[in-house]
């Protein structure tokens, strides 16, 4: 069982990245999906959120409008473009598997899974 993240990088503000978050010996489609950030000297914090629970995506209101969560599951894959990046957004970017209770959905010691984080930088 593992989750590959990758797409992280070096944007200027304003700009687009996709996150993509791929599994691998298990089938995603069955599992809620999250993505969380943790910005140096901060907590991690939940950015979004796919729940197979109940159909529904969340979204932080702090990238609200900006960012959008999808899957694939033909390719086993969960995304999350990342439009008009702030420099507040600059972290290291965790992909997360589960089954969180009701309102786990952005609780980090809910999900057993975990990518390897993939970094996310906004500078000009």
């Amino acid at each position: 069982v593992q989750l590959q993240a990758s797409g992280g990088g070096l944007v200027q503000p304003g700009g687009s990245l996709r996150l993509s978050c791929a599994a691998s010996g298990f089938t995603l489609d069955y599992y809620t999906v999250a993505w969380f950030r943790q910005a140096p000297g901060k907590e991690r914090e939940g950015v979004s959120c796919d729940s197979t629970s109940d159909g529904s995506s969340y979204i932080a209101d702090s990238v609200k409008g900006r960012f959008t969560i999808s899957r694939d599951n033909a390719k086993n894959t969960v995304y999350l473009q990342m439009n008009s990046l702030k420099p507040e957004d600059t972290a290291v970017y965790y992909c997360a598997a589960g089954r969180p209770s009701a309102y786990g959905c952005y609780l980090p010691y809910e999900y057993p899974y975990w990518g390897q984080g993939t970094e996310v930088t906004v500078s000009s």
